[in-house]
């Protein structure tokens, strides 16, 4: 969860610049130019944090998940091994050529290697939601024994890791996510400099780009978590049953707008203000399909209800939120004085924060809607743990880590709010300012 701080600006952030850049190549036009490298900067700054915190992760699949590791290396390898040397090596190299090759190539192939980054960016989050797309439905395996007597999973189809539908589903929701907080990132920039009538044609220009960005990106959000609920139902139907809260099998299951789950109870306390059949629609788009009950469910494998519950309800309240905020945002944002809307550009500005709270709240529900399971069916959480490592060592590390990477992200939120408040730099890249200009 501390990563994903990182990764979803990284992918739409990524393509927004590389747009801007293109603009600038295609019209000679030098706004469009300030425009790439000012959200470019704050592209940058997201970027380094996310690759430190992403390394710490390969660390853990050998310090805290041994276990797991020596289970389904053989599965999760090959992936994350493309991962690292294709997208990553490929964005990393890309990255330098954009930040040190300002008049050094042309204006089209500086453009290109943002555009390369943009695509290496997008292809990493590719395989890596296609590793966990395997946890959360294992296919292209066997189980094989060692001579000790302990099993493994090794990879006997590594064409159905690559066209499992549950990861491809996983990838388009998480990257249109990724597409939203980039939106709501530069629109709500732009309306705190627009409430305070700094670089209005920029802000305008940019908050406008954004807002169309955004409301295609929301869209596509609702379109994939469609998708992704009726294979959760086919793959995990315990952990739909949690996220809808349904405890009893029944066909024709309605959606009810007030309900609080009463876990130890194996209820509902309250059940109100209910949509018929609304669930079962949603899960296999018939109004009659049968859901199973988390009751069906022996309690050793069913997922903890509340969080998931909760976590699923907030989140799809804030998908619909940001689905009419962007709306809005695109209707107003065509009139010429759509600054003067004060309250609308302050409802912007504190937006900011809600595309990522849904993220985080999307991982909740995917990952502890799994649980006992690591790898769904296969593998027990609890067996997949380091065995050679105590629980003191591990909330010792976590703490030092939560330390680390809570200073990394004040100095990173520090960088963005200067930098993003300071407004663009308007002096052409390569310019040497002299001492004297400079005062």
């Amino acid at each position: 969860m501390s990563h994903f701080i990182f990764v979803p600006l990284t992918l739409g952030l990524s393509i927004l610049t590389a747009f801007f850049e293109t603009r600038y190549v295609m019209t000679d036009d030098k706004t469009w130019l300030t425009m790439a490298r000012f959200w470019g900067r704050l592209f940058l700054i997201n970027f380094a944090l996310g690759v430190v915190t992403g390394l710490t992760l390969e660390f853990q699949f050998a310090m805290n998940w041994a276990e797991f590791s020596k289970y389904a290396g053989d599965i999760l390898g090959a992936p994350l091994a493309i991962e690292a040397m294709v997208a990553f090596f490929l964005e990393s190299v890309f990255i330098g050529v954009w930040i040190f090759g300002w008049n050094k190539i042309s204006k089209g192939m500086h453009a290109l290697s943002m555009w390369i980054v943009a695509f290496a960016t997008n292809l990493s989050a590719l395989w890596i939601l296609l590793a966990n797309g395997w946890m959360q439905k294992p296919v292209g395996y066997h189980l094989a024994t060692n001579t000790i007597g302990e099993s493994r999973a090794e990879m006997i189809d590594f064409l159905a890791l690559l066209t499992n539908p549950y990861g491809w589903i996983k990838f388009a929701h998480a990257l249109m996510s990724g597409y939203v907080v980039a939106a709501f990132f530069v629109m709500g920039i732009s309306a705190w400099h627009l409430l305070r009538a700094n670089e209005m044609a920029f802000f305008k220009s940019s908050f406008r780009i954004a807002a169309a960005f955004g409301l295609g990106a929301c869209f596509l959000v609702i379109l994939t978590g469609d998708f992704h609920g009726t294979e959760i139902a086919k793959v995990q139907p315990a952990k739909l049953a949690a996220m809808e809260s349904v405890w009893e099998t029944k066909r024709g299951v309605g959606f009810s707008l007030l309900l609080l789950p009463d876990e130890s109870g194996e209820r509902n306390r309250i059940e109100r203000l209910t949509i018929p059949n609304a669930v079962s629609i949603l899960a296999y788009h018939d109004m009659k399909s049968e859901i199973k009950g988390l009751k069906a469910f022996p309690k050793e494998v069913r997922p903890p209800v509340w969080p998931v519950f909760f976590g699923f309800r907030f989140m799809v309240g804030l998908g619909i939120f940001m689905f009419f905020v962007s709306l809005l945002a695109v209707y107003l944002s065509r009139k010429e004085d759509f600054e003067t809307n004060r309250f609308f550009l302050n409802v912007v500005l504190f937006s900011i924060p809600a595309p990522y709270i849904a993220g985080q709240l999307g991982w909740i529900v995917s990952e502890i809607g799994r649980q006992p399971w690591i790898v769904y069916g296969v593998l027990k959480t609890s067996d997949a743990v380091s065995k050679s490592i105590s629980a003191v060592q591990v909330f010792g590390s976590l703490i030092g880590f939560t330390l680390l990477y809570g200073g990394l992200g004040m100095i990173g939120t520090y960088l963005v709010v200067k930098y993003a408040g300071k407004g663009p730099d308007r002096v052409p890249p390569g310019t040497v300012v002299s001492e004297n200009r400079s005062k």
